[in-house]
Order: structure tokens, then C-alpha cells, then sequence
């Protein structure tokens, strides 16, 4: 099978492509670095007509929104490197439809913006705020694959995994005894271990009867304050120490709002209805296997 992936040298793609070489495809990584392909083949962003004639194409690129403040040019370059991917993919796609032809796009459960308690599956309705607009863009330029591709929409929630991730972020601080809650702990946080992130990518490239939006969520979503507590207990750790909301506003403006301060209780509905089983449904599980060496 001939397999085609945008955005292959990050904390998914990377080891996404390695699994798919291991199982036998042939897999090309588009990438604007070459030497950072460690899995598979590099092709530049100008050789993008090569998905035309792929088995399966996926779309995980997109310039990194938890990686720094929310400037306006940060924001353009968040919005601009998701459309600009997206775009150049579909096209591809679109100058030779073939219904068999798996089009995997990624996606993220900000589309549902803030909602509190209120618990998502993939009816409910687009929320507001930066995230949510930056996702229902994304979304909306993958949906002009339809037709000439099976389309299948993955919103990712908190990916949970070695090497970085939301992990990566909160080591530090928690090895040092001083992690804890961001801001009052009530927040949802809808994680999901990376292992279980490429086992439902490969689940949509072998199920020619997915298509459409799958929430790539646990089945249990944590309350930070849980989560937090439960880190901590992994680390042999304390985690009583919170980060005031006022500080992180502080530091990290709208985007402490949306990320941290603010959550989504968010549920795998479809993926689970369809027969996908989570290797890691709870999250003392998962915390052990992302911080396992």
C-alpha cells in the first residue's frame, strides 16, 4: 500500500510512519526538512502531486499551537500552516478522485470550544474562540475531499506519550515537587495515550466503513485536578501546588484561557459504537505506559 504523510517527523507522525514501514507500506513523508526524516521516504511540499496516486493520504501538519504565546503572527502562522497543508492535499486528491482512497485529516476537540460539564460526542455543535475557528477552517477544507476521497476526520484530544506531548510540558514541574492544578482544577481534560492515538489511525486505513468525524479521545476524561493527582502519584511526586489562573493569563494571555484555564469533556462515541477498543481507556494506565522508558 502505497501511504503518503504530512507532518511525519512530529510526536504522532513520526512513530505513525514508522509502524505503517513496519507493516509493509510504502510510506512518503512531506516535509520542508528532509534530514529530519528518520521513517520512511522525504518528499518536498513540491512533489505533493504524489498523494494522487496514494492508497491512503494523512494530514497531520500544522504549526504547533501549544508552543508559545498567541501573538497575531503566531495565530496567522497556526491558521496559515493548517490551511495551507490542507489545501495542497486535497488538491492532489481532487485531480484524481478514486472513492477507495482513504483521506485521513487531522483535527482536535478545541472545535467544541469552552463548554464546561457538558459532554461531547461528535453531535455537538461548534463552539467559539480562536481554537474553534482555527479547527472548523481546518475542517472545512478537508470536507472538499469528499467525493473523490473516503474522508475521515480525527479530533485529537490531549495526546499522552514519551517524548513530549502534554507530558513532556509537565515533567519538569513535577519532578522539581512544585506540579499541581492549573487554576481551580475543575477543567476537563480530554486525554488519550499516543499508542491508542496510531492504533485509530491505522483502524480508519483498515476499515473501508469509517469515514466522517471520530473524537480520538478516552472513553474517561479527567478533571485537571485528577489528572494532576494522578501524575503525581506516577512520579512519586507531590502535586498540591497549583498555578494561579491570574499567572498563567499573565504569562500566556488568550491562550491560558484556551488551552489550560479551560476544557472539553469529550467522548469517543463513534470510534467505541464502531468496534474500536482502547488499549488505554483509564488514565493510571496510560500515565504508567507514557512514562514508561
Amino acid at each position: 500500500m502505497r501511504v503518503v504523510v504530512s507532518g511525519g517527523t512530529g510526536f504522532i507522525g513520526e512513530p505513525l510512519v514508522r509502524r505503517l514501514v513496519s507493516r509493509g507500506h510504502d510510506v512518503a513523508v512531506i516535509t520542508r526538512d528532509p534530514a529530519k526524516v528518520r521513517a520512511g521516504r522525504p518528499l518536498s511540499w513540491k512533489q505533493t502531486n504524489e498523494a494522487a496516486s496514494a492508497d491512503v493520504i494523512i494530514n497531520l501538519a500544522g504549526e504547533n499551537v501549544g508552543g508559545g504565546r498567541w501573538t497575531e503572527a503566531r495565530k496567522r502562522r497556526i491558521m496559515e500552516s493548517r490551511a495551507e497543508a490542507t489545501n495542497a492535499l486535497v488538491e492532489a486528491v481532487n485531480s484524481r478522485p478514486d472513492p477507495r482512497r482513504a483521506f485521513i485529516s487531522a483535527s482536535a476537540i478545541g472545535y467544541y470550544g469552552l463548554r464546561g460539564d457538558e459532554t461531547l460526542d461528535e453531535t455537538a455543535s461548534p463552539g467559539g474562540g480562536f481554537l474553534a475557528e482555527v479547527v472548523r477552517r481546518w475542517e472545512e477544507l478537508a470536507r472538499r475531499a469528499e467525493g473523490a476521497a473516503r474522508l475521515v476526520i480525527l479530533r485529537f484530544g490531549v495526546v499522552l506519550g514519551r517524548n513530549g506531548g502534554a507530558i513532556g510540558k509537565m515533567l519538569l514541574p513535577f519532578r522539581l515537587g512544585v506540579g499541581g492544578p492549573l487554576g481551580s482544577g475543575q477543567q476537563w481534560m480530554s486525554w488519550v495515550d499516543r499508542e491508542d492515538v496510531l492504533r485509530m489511525i491505522e483502524w480508519a486505513i483498515d476499515h473501508p466503513s469509517a469515514r466522517g468525524v471520530y473524537n480520538v479521545t478516552a472513553p474517561n476524561p479527567a478533571r485537571n485536578r485528577d489528572f494532576t493527582r494522578a501524575l503525581g502519584r506516577a512520579l512519586h511526586r507531590p502535586a498540591f501546588m497549583p498555578a494561579p489562573a491570574f499567572a498563567l493569563r499573565l504569562a500566556l494571555g488568550e491562550m491560558a484561557d484556551e488551552m489550560l484555564l479551560g476544557g472539553q469533556r469529550v467522548v469517543p462515541a463513534r470510534a467505541t459504537a464502531e468496534g474500536f477498543m482502547f488499549e488505554y481507556p483509564e488514565l493510571n494506565g496510560a500515565l504508567q505506559h507514557a512514562l514508561t522508558p
